[in-house]
């Protein structure tokens, strides 16, 4: 006698009247055997149930002579797992692909330094800036007087500032222009 059926079983939300339909195609005999096995693995259930209930306990009963705490279980879990995430061929196609993209923007960004000292350079030796040198010279000799060449830009425009502000007398015209 075959015990477990292989018809179709209803699922949730299938019609009741095939559900029925079944049952009334089981003979007595067959039902009652069937109720038998129901018992059966309920029981067996609850069973498994109690002894992976004793089986987790004696688990942690372990762990706790060992001293594992649930933090230390996290640490390992996580470390175990960040290793299992960097062995992977993704993760390793990632990181070298990030590593050869920061090589190449750490390249860009000294060109670009480079090419940013390079027309700095340019523009101090310009003609223009030199003239604009010359002007700031000629007007520190005549607001300032005669001081030793060679002092900053900072400087020039202080000593133009203090001495503007302690003349009365405005400047000529020419300097004026020349600016």
């Amino acid at each position: 006698m075959c015990l477990l059926r292989t018809d179709p079983v209803p699922e949730e939300g299938e019609d009741v009247a095939a559900t029925i339909s079944a049952t009334e195609t089981l003979s007595e005999e067959e039902q009652e055997e069937l109720r038998r096995e129901l018992a059966k693995v309920e029981e067996e259930i609850q069973t498994l149930s109690q002894v992976l209930a004793a089986k987790e306990k004696h688990l942690a009963e372990i762990k706790r002579k060992l001293g594992i705490n649930s933090l230390q279980e996290l640490k390992q879990n996580i470390a175990k797992g960040w290793q299992d995430v960097t062995a992977t061929s993704a993760y390793k196609k990632t990181s070298e692909t990030l590593s050869q993209a920061g090589q190449k923007a750490s390249a860009a960004f000294s060109s670009v330094g480079s090419v940013i000292t390079k027309k700095l350079e340019d523009v101090k030796n310009s003609p223009t800036f030199k003239s604009f040198e010359e002007k700031v010279e000629n007007l520190k000799s005549k607001v300032g007087g005669t001081k030793p060449a060679g002092g900053d830009f900072g400087e020039v425009l202080n000593s133009a500032a203090n001495a503007s502000a302690t003349t009365t007398e405005p400047l000529p015209e020419q300097t004026q222009e020349s600016l």
